[in-house]
């Protein structure tokens, strides 16, 4: 009786790179990443949700935002700083130029909160001074 060559059951193929689940991986960081960014206050990093107003004005120009979190927390380009040290901040970025202020609290914040933020961007001796709040439609603004 004569052997054959066995081909066997199952031939091995070259292993490969799978690129298409990868790129679907990256896609939906992609988006994640974009829908967070998003929700955040621009200069702030953090997440808020702000108080509606139906006469906002889009401002151009910012030189600088401060945000008030939910607990009364002042945060400045990603860091929680106090009010002192806001008005130091602040003077010190004045003195190299024209700037405004933009202040983002969340809507759950006190108005005693805003106003010593306030007053310490005052302080500072800077006189534009904006409150950051969304656009808010005129059949929600009646309900």
């Amino acid at each position: 009786m004569t052997r054959r060559a066995r081909t066997g059951y199952y031939t091995a193929e070259k292993p490969r790179v799978e690129v298409i689940p990868m790129i679907d991986i990256m896609m939906f960081l992609l988006v994640f990443f974009v829908v967070i960014s998003l929700k955040m206050i621009a200069g702030t990093g953090v997440d808020m949700e702000l108080p509606g107003s139906k006469t906002t004005k889009e401002i151009k120009t910012s030189t600088i935002t401060v945000g008030v979190t939910k607990d009364s927390n002042i945060v400045v380009d990603g860091q929680t700083v106090t009010q002192e040290a806001l008005t130091e901040k602040l003077v010190e970025l004045k003195q190299d130029q024209q700037i405004s202020v933009i202040i983002a609290g969340d809507k759950d914040v006190s108005l005693q909160t805003l106003i010593r933020v306030m007053d310490s961007v005052r302080g500072a001796g800077i006189n534009s001074v904006g409150i950051a709040a969304t656009a808010e439609s005129q059949a929600a603004a009646v309900n």
